[in-house]
């Protein structure tokens, strides 16, 4: 057990703006699981640097956060249009494997931009699940095309703490921060 809070990793996060593997981990492990039913609804997300190789790729792509619909039909991707206008995009045609710290991130927005209108989607790519994950079961993403799993814990009612899970890479978890939208 850990001598922290849950508390005391969000204020470390606050201050420091990025938190390590370990330290991800550790405010994971010790936040509360979520219920499926709590997950309905429009999710507004950013990214919680931590050492992942994927650490800026979704701010730069205009990444606006995910949809949960039912348990079967979430959209796990939702992107904003200068225009403010959101959209769907299917991640089973990007490739979320490749060795990203080798990616110069200049070229990330612009590539993105030319491939958007052949990834775009309007069906659900995923499905919601209770999964157990280090130690706990709560609700968790399942993605319908790619081995990849997002586990939530919950920050508190309205926030919710991800991590994916990709296969084979169970020591490296990409972080990032779901807040709901009340419309």
């Amino acid at each position: 057990m850990s001598p922290f809070s849950a508390n005391d990793f969000l204020e470390l996060y606050l201050q420091k703006g990025q938190l390590t593997q370990q330290e991800a981990f550790t405010w994971f492990d010790l936040l509360e699981t979520v219920e499926m039913e709590q997950m309905w609804g429009r999710w507004r997300g950013s990214e919680l640097p931590s050492g992942h190789p994927m650490d800026g790729l979704l701010h730069l792509t205009g990444w606006y956060g995910k949809e949960f619909l039912d348990a079967e039909t979430v959209h796990p991707l939702l992107f904003e249009k200068r225009n403010g206008r959101l959209f769907r995009v299917n991640p089973g045609l990007l490739p979320l494997t490749l060795p990203f710290q080798l990616v110069p991130r200049r070229i990330v927005r612009p590539l993105f931009r030319l491939v958007l209108p052949l990834i775009r989607t309007g069906s659900g790519k995923a499905r919601l699940r209770m999964i157990a994950y280090r130690g706990k079961i709560s609700a968790s993403m399942v993605y319908d095309q790619k081995a990849i799993i997002d586990h939530f814990r919950q920050i508190d009612e309205d926030t919710l703490l991800g991590v994916m899970d990709f296969k084979n890479q169970q020591e490296l978890g990409f972080f990032f921060i779901l807040r709901r939208v009340t419309e």
